[in-house]
């Protein structure tokens, strides 16, 4: 997705000061909890080890911007779903960052046990792998005292975002940090954006519109060798039971901006519409290839969501709010209306937020982000399910749902059946609004 006003800018956060702020080995009581947060590295060592469980392309940047923010960082372990993939990858961060990758092949793990290796071996975890283990991966990482940054969507359905919930709530206990992938909350430009906002730049919020579509996510063929499961987990963003489709996938920066300008607030219900009109191959998966969802806040503002991977249509990724003295562009850093103004700065969020990740971890103060990661998520997920089911969705419905797509991410085993099929006419099975019911 492309940012406006953002640009490539190197932390410059210097060794010396990473040192100056690092402290070894405390601990202390905290809630009932002993404090970990600077005492993750080896005593007498400024090392943080560093492990990366997924090696997609988002991960793979993520595990760049760790290292390039602190640099005391060593990549020590990676697992992926394939083998092949974990050992490209640390080729390629090798020739980005060779000093600080330490990955030996003793460390480099496949298969869907993989992340319990990495974790063991790390101090700090880089997850960006199929959404649908984001809160199991999470959870295992804070019970066993690592600090962890995860990429969005940070669930896709009810039962998984308790889930994430629950380790939110643990890792505070903790004092680990864990910081979400929803980048927009880096971004300086977009919180000065949304603080002029709160201060009544654009009078009363009146309405909010959101669109991020385009085409389809990298689509990947069934290659030779790759079994039904393999496959669907190669090309994961197109089954549903991976990814959680699109509102999750990709409408949840929007969602979360649109959450953050009403004040961190969540609407109170919501109506979508939704399906598939061209993209019915089966190498398409099981998702939808077009949402709306309309949502609705308690004092009657409402949001227009709109996504969708279609090839060969318009494409526009914006979040516009509308005001009673004028609007905002939250991407473009504008104002205009009775007040104009438009921010000039530079901001790559990407990298901010490991910079801020990894200050916490020196420093001792922990930054935890549970609290907009798990309700922007279900924002999406509660937007999603009515899509699927033709249903009006009410805040309280989804939060008290337990729904989940199966199987349940622990269960998941190397060599299992995966949980859907294409059918006789090589089409795999979507939902039908109306028919459908998940909650």
């Amino acid at each position: 997705m492309a940012h406006s006003n953002t640009t490539e800018k190197k932390s410059g956060t210097t060794r010396r000061e990473f040192l100056k702020a690092s402290t070894v080995a405390a601990s202390a009581a905290v809630s009932g909890a002993v404090d970990i947060s600077r005492s993750v590295y080896a005593v007498g060592s400024d090392i943080i080890r560093v492990g990366m469980i997924g090696c997609g392309g988002r991960n793979t940047g993520a595990a760049v911007q760790a290292l390039t923010a602190d640099p005391g960082t060593r990549l020590v372990a990676m697992c992926d779903i394939f083998m092949d993939r974990v050992k490209q990858k640390r080729e390629v961060l090798k020739g980005q960052k060779k000093d600080q990758v330490t990955v030996d092949d003793a460390h480099c793990f496949a298969g869907f046990d993989g992340y319990k290796h990495v974790i063991k071996s790390s101090d700090v975890v880089v997850i960006a792998n199929a959404a649908k283990f984001h809160p199991l991966h999470t959870m295992t990482a804070i019970k066993a005292g690592k600090h962890v940054f995860v990429e969005k969507p940070h669930g896709i359905d009810p039962a998984g975002l308790k889930l994430l919930q629950q380790a939110a709530e643990l890792a505070k206990r903790k004092r680990l940090s864990l910081v979400s992938g929803l980048h927009s909350r880096y971004h300086t430009g977009y919180a000065e954006t949304i603080q002029r906002i709160h201060d009544g730049a654009i009078g009363n919020i009146v309405a909010i519109e959101e669109n991020f579509i385009r085409p389809p996510y990298g689509v990947i063929p069934h290659k030779q060798g790759l079994t039904e499961l393999e496959w669907q987990c190669s090309t994961q963003y197109h089954f549903r039971w991976l990814s959680g489709d699109d509102v999750p996938q990709s409408l949840v920066h929007n969602l979360d901006r649109s959450s953050w300008a009403m004040h961190n607030q969540a609407p109170v219900k919501c109506h979508g519409l939704g399906g598939r009109s061209s993209m019915t191959d089966p190498i398409y998966g099981d998702v939808f290839d077009h949402h709306s969802v309309v949502y609705e806040f308690a004092n009657g503002v409402l949001i227009y969501a709109f996504c969708r991977t279609t090839t060969g249509c318009y494409n526009n990724s914006s979040s516009t709010v509308l005001g009673s003295k004028g609007k905002a562009s939250v991407l473009g850093c504008r104002i205009w209306g009775e007040t104009n103004w438009r921010w000039q700065g530079r901001c790559n969020p990407y990298q901010r937020e490991h910079d801020v990740l990894f200050a916490a971890i020196r420093s001792g103060k922990p930054v935890n982000n549970g609290d907009y990661m798990v309700r922007s998520t279900m924002i999406t997920v509660m937007g999603q399910i009515s899509c699927y089911t033709g249903k009006e969705v009410t805040w309280d419905q989804i939060n008290k749902s337990d729904f989940y797509y199966p199987p349940r991410p622990e269960d998941c085993r190397d060599g299992m059946e995966p949980p859907t099929r294409s059918g006789a006419n090589g089409s795999y099975p979507v939902p039908i609004p109306g028919q459908t019911k998940m909650i």
